[in-house]
């Protein structure tokens, strides 16, 4: 895969990421039901005590993570800083939150016994980010 693809392809799920993470942070901070059309126990989770870190919602959190990766993967083709060093950024945060999806499924899964189909749309678009950017520091040119 040319290098201009992945970027593009990496862009694309982060923006999913973002909206799915920043709908179920609206959902959380306005107190709605989340639309979950009968798959899964979306307000169980997005209800529990793992829901959040000192008062701010672990999909607040997420959709950051989502609006972060996408300005390092606009800004990496500059020079100075960004070029230098949005690469190993984006495998530290992907790696970061590929763990900690990790994490909250085996919460949903084993202690809340409840699934968010939102949640696993999230993780799922963690991990394939975290495969591209594997991908992406393989491929990249030694310096």
């Amino acid at each position: 895969m040319n290098a201009n693809l992945v970027r593009r392809l990496s862009i694309l799920i982060a923006g999913i990421g973002l909206v799915d993470s920043a709908y179920l942070a609206w959902i959380k901070l306005s107190n709605n039901e989340i639309l979950c059309a009968g798959i899964g126990e979306c307000d169980v989770v997005n209800s529990s005590i793992y829901a959040e870190i000192g008062g701010i919602p672990i999909a607040l959190l997420g959709a950051a993570a989502y609006a972060f990766l996408i300005f390092l993967y606009i800004v990496e083709t500059r020079a100075g800083f960004w070029a230098d060093n949005a690469g190993i950024l984006n495998f530290g945060l992907t790696l970061a939150g590929v763990l900690y999806s990790a994490y909250l499924t085996y919460i949903e899964v084993a202690v809340l016994k409840a699934i968010c189909p939102f949640c696993v749309v999230s993780a799922v678009a963690m991990l394939a980010l975290f495969v591209l950017a594997v991908w992406r520091m393989l491929a990249a040119p030694p310096d």
